[in-house]
């Protein structure tokens, strides 16, 4: 029995997302919305599937990374995640353990929990165990790059499918632009909507300072990625000095700045990215870290792995919501009254639509 869910095959692809036109933050220009697909086979046919998110940086890099794996992954079990996880980790420490091998290691990772959720023909929350049924689910955008129009027509539609909470981009050349969007999107949103604001790494320390302290009467829940993710004592100033809440993590490849700035007081909120940080046992740990410092745990853009993993933590307090992917799987998350629920079917409970996907030759 146990042979048949050993990985026989793997196959990898691209899907992509409309995108009408550019959009930017403060440090980026996204000129497409794409994901690699990761597809793994068991000797008993069950398929374990992952996604990146890629946009256009590094494709031949990422598909590499990807590509170097397969040799080595084939012939474990999907339900031996830490074994390849490890093995995975001793052969890249040469040339690094963070970076684009971490993503490849993810990738893997996330595709046997899908398989092995299948097998056992359980959704993932409930093989982890399940802490809370829903979870509560913002909206993310309002990108540098948009009209006034444009911004407001997004987060009043966010506002309409009844989100509770939206994020806008800040970071533009003059503060005073950050503060009058904001103040237009508290005017669209009204009082009962939060505001959250994400600079991307893309101010300094005083910039992020002065916004943070012009943006006060609008009532901003919490200032993401301010300043360049390793400037630790920078974000101990500037929550010291402002007051206002500070989130950060998606940048990240381990817990080490999660531990670094707790200890500073320097961090409210943990926001794990799922591909960055090496999977869900490697994010379930950082989750656990950040308990130990009494954090909440808001992890970023993957909501259809986040919402299952947020609902098995005890301090999940919400998941970041695109809608990039929806047009592209079959059964895209639901969004009632500003909360998520679990896929309830096995493994991550959805799949890409095989027509709206090209493979990647491998």
């Amino acid at each position: 029995m146990t042979s048949s869910l050993s990985i026989r095959d793997v196959k990898l692809y691209k899907a992509s997302s409309t995108l009408k036109k550019p959009i930017s933050d403060a440090t980026h220009t996204l000129t497409e919305i794409s994901f690699i697909v990761m597809r793994i086979q068991l000797e008993n046919g069950i398929i374990g599937e992952s996604y990146l998110l890629s946009f256009q940086y590094s494709p031949n890099a990422i598909v590499g990374a990807l590509k170097d794996i397969i040799p080595i992954i084939k012939g474990y079990k999907a339900n031996e995640t830490q074994a390849v996880y490890q093995k995975l980790d001793d052969l890249a420490e040469y040339f690094g353990n963070q970076g684009i091998l971490r993503w490849a290691q993810a990738a893997i990772n996330i595709a046997m929990w899908d398989a092995w959720g299948k097998f056992l023909g359980q959704p993932i929350h409930k093989i982890l165990g399940t802490h809370k049924e829903k979870v509560s689910i913002y909206g993310s955008g309002g990108w540098i790059s948009y009209s006034i129009d444009e911004l407001i027509e997004e987060v009043s539609n966010y506002a309409d499918r009844g989100f509770k909470a939206v994020k806008i981009k800040v970071g533009s050349p003059k503060v005073s632009t950050d503060v009058e969007r904001l103040r237009l999107v508290r005017e669209a949103v009204g009082d009962k909507v939060d505001i959250m604001m994400d600079a991307n790494q893309g101010m300094d320390l005083p910039s992020a300072m002065k916004l943070a302290r012009e943006a006060r009467d609008l009532n901003i829940n919490w200032f993401e990625e301010p300043i360049h993710h390793q400037n630790f004592q920078g974000y101990e100033i500037l929550k010291n000095q402002t007051g206002i809440s500070l989130a950060m993590g998606e940048r990240e490849f381990d817990s080490l700045p999660l531990r670094e700035l707790a200890t500073r007081n320097a961090l409210d909120i943990w926001q794990p990215d799922i591909l960055r940080i090496g999977g869900v046992e490697a994010w379930r740990e950082s989750a656990a870290l950040a308990k130990s410092f009494h954090l909440p745990v808001l992890p970023h853009y993957y909501k259809d792995y986040d919402v299952p993993l947020v609902c098995t933590i005890s301090n999940g307090v919400g998941v970041e919501s695109f809608d990039w992917v929806d047009p592209l799987i079959d059964n895209p998350m639901v969004v009632q009254n500003g909360y998520a629920k679990p896929h309830d079917l096995p493994g991550w409970g959805f799949s890409f639509i095989d027509d709206r996907m090209t493979e990647i030759k491998l």
